[in-house]
């Protein structure tokens, strides 16, 4: 039996990807590669096979496992990663015969994510969805899990004896969940807290590595953490963001989608991804220079009905046009509103036309009102004035000012707590 507490921080990677139809698709290989790669692994090499169904016992058949064999042996391989989600005792079973880690597709996002969780709820719902993957893989060649000192696919859970054992680990996610609808409380007190001056939510959402974070920082002036990598972004970040012509309004930047997201994790991240679909604009941010947009954005169309979000208003944000030498520009729906913008997050073009799609898309919100203002609250009429809500104004027989406003969700909150006002009404 191999020892795999000697994994190195950066093994040596062979890549199977096994496809059920006679046609390759590249792009799904591409993909499964640049994840073992922001995982921390050197790909070495890449295998592929066509089988109609998969080997119930080692996955890949037999006359691929010897090939199999033969590549780790000459290109001194330390990790096997299949590009498919395989049951427990298949994982068994390759790592038997193989002499080496292997890892599927599930495995290797918990690890991604593991390593990119940087937030105290973020580290409880990786630390969830691991021990949830972890409590269906306890058939390993090797006895306890103590024994792993890292490596990818080892991190997080799993150092001590207590995660070895499926009764405690079973504890454990009980007292996870506990943590989490704490945490999930205090969110949704927060959430309560800005609904009382209520600001609109603006989400940035997308496939990974769409270019969201950056497209973040450059609208926000934020320093997020932005790689050309995937899943650089994990926690969700909110700003507030003052728009020309609208008033406040929150950015948020969200964990990217990827296709064949572990149910786990969006179990897991289902409040942070409330932050979604709570929000009244979704920013659908879209690598334009990727040869596989179309299908990107299927699958986040798809993410988006999981967790109940798909009705909001979006606008589809074509971003790094300064790849493809594309002008800036945008597009109108057939109700006359701005559905797609394309810029740049790099060289911010094209901002300035998502910024007026943005404030566009929230104007509808505003609301018209007419208050009455007594003679003697001319602070509060000079305050109205400066914030250029006033559209209208005329003076009752009282002496009382009747002002009709326009104002945004932020501002009627700000207006209807103010004191000396004899009549609020909207329109």
């Amino acid at each position: 039996m191999f020892d795999i507490s000697e994994s190195k921080a950066q093994p040596n990677a062979l890549i199977i990807y096994q496809r059920d139809t006679s046609n390759e698709d590249l792009e799904i290989l591409e993909e499964i590669q640049l994840l073992a790669e922001s995982a921390g692994a050197t790909v070495i090499a890449t295998m592929t096979a066509f089988r109609r169904s998969p080997d119930p016992a080692t996955y890949v058949g037999k006359g691929k496992l010897e090939e199999i064999k033969d590549e780790i042996k000459v290109q001194d391989i330390d990790l096997v990663v299949l590009n498919h989600s395989i049951s427990p005792i298949q994982e068994r079973n390759l790592e038997k015969a193989l002499k080496v880690r292997v890892l599927d597709r599930t495995g290797l996002i918990l690890d991604i994510f593991a390593q990119r969780a940087s937030s105290h709820e973020g580290k409880l719902q990786v630390e969830l969805a691991q021990l949830k993957h972890i409590s269906t893989r306890l058939v390993r060649g090797w006895t306890h899990l103590e024994r792993q000192k890292g490596g990818i696919g080892l991190r997080g859970p799993g150092e001590t004896q207590l995660e070895t054992d499926r009764r405690l680990i079973g504890h454990r996610i009980k007292a996870l969940n506990k943590r989490l609808d704490v945490v999930s409380s205090q969110r949704q007190l927060r959430r309560k807290s800005r609904a009382k001056v209520p600001v609109p939510t603006v989400s940035l959402v997308g496939y990974t590595n769409a270019g969201k974070s950056s497209l973040f920082n450059t609208i926000t002036n934020a320093r997020v953490y932005a790689q050309d990598q995937l899943f650089a972004t994990l926690d969700t970040t909110m700003r507030r963001v003052e728009l020309e012509n609208f008033g406040a309004t929150i950015l948020s930047d969200t964990v990217g989608f990827i296709r064949d997201l572990p149910h786990s994790l969006v179990q897991a991240f289902h409040s942070t991804l409330e932050e979604v679909s709570n929000a009244h604009l979704l920013l659908h941010t879209i690598d334009v220079a990727s040869n596989y947009r179309e299908e990107c954005i299927r699958e986040v169309d798809k993410v988006l009905k999981e967790i109940e979000a798909s009705d909001i208003p979006i606008i589809m944000v074509y971003n790094k046009i300064d790849l493809t030498g594309t002008q800036a520009k945008v597009a109108r729906g057939s109700d006359g509103l701005v559905n797609s913008v394309w810029c740049s997050a790099h060289t911010s073009e094209g901002v300035d036309l998502l910024l007026d799609a943005i404030t566009e898309h929230l104007s509808r919100l505003h609301t018209t009102c007419r208050v009455d203002i007594p003679a003697n609250n001319g602070k509060l009429r000079s305050e109205l004035y400066g914030k250029n809500l006033v559209k209208a104004e005329s003076i009752n027989e009282d002496g009382s000012f009747s002002i009709e406003c326009d104002l945004s969700p932020a501002d009627l909150g700000w207006l209807e707590k103010q004191k000396n006002i004899t009549n609020l009404v909207r329109l």
